[in-house]
């Protein structure tokens, strides 16, 4: 059987010219407001991960089946409907810090906000950090 490659990959355009292109209005302005924190709250520099995603470091993994590849340890999306903020290992444990969050529904490993102004950052980089510790402590890391 052919090895499948993972469509969600890093490419050359930078998150800065990404979140520039998108239409002005809130989500927009959002996107440049996340963008510099989850750099300072990461530590990590920022890539684009496929058309859509802006994403902080990389995790070596490897499914049961034997499929592996690289992901991003955590990340954001800046989409229409919702700003996606992507904690990788998901939220089981999280449901204290979630709770004292503000609006937000979650995913598997996706944590859907509203307007970044009714979201308590404080909070949001506790969650960011849990789940790139846990990535940590579970996965091979690296910063690129």
């Amino acid at each position: 059987m052919a090895k499948s490659e993972n469509k969600t990959k890093v490419t050359a355009v930078t998150p800065e010219a990404f979140i520039a292109a998108l239409e002005d209005g809130p989500r927009k302005r959002d996107a440049e407001r996340l963008l510099p924190w989850m750099a300072e709250v990461t530590g990590l520099t920022p890539r684009m991960w496929g058309a859509g995603i802006i994403g902080f470091g990389r995790y070596a993994y490897t499914y049961d089946s034997g499929h592996s590849g690289e992901a991003m340890i955590t990340g954001f999306s800046p989409r229409k409907a919702n700003m996606v903020v992507y904690v990788m290992p998901g939220y089981a444990g999280f449901e204290a810090m979630l709770a004292r969050l503000g609006p937000h529904k979650i995913g598997k490993s996706c944590l859907y906000l509203g307007a970044l102004d009714k979201i308590d950052l404080d909070v949001l980089a506790e969650i960011v950090r849990a789940g790139m510790d846990h990535i940590r402590k579970t996965h091979e890391t690296w910063d690129a």
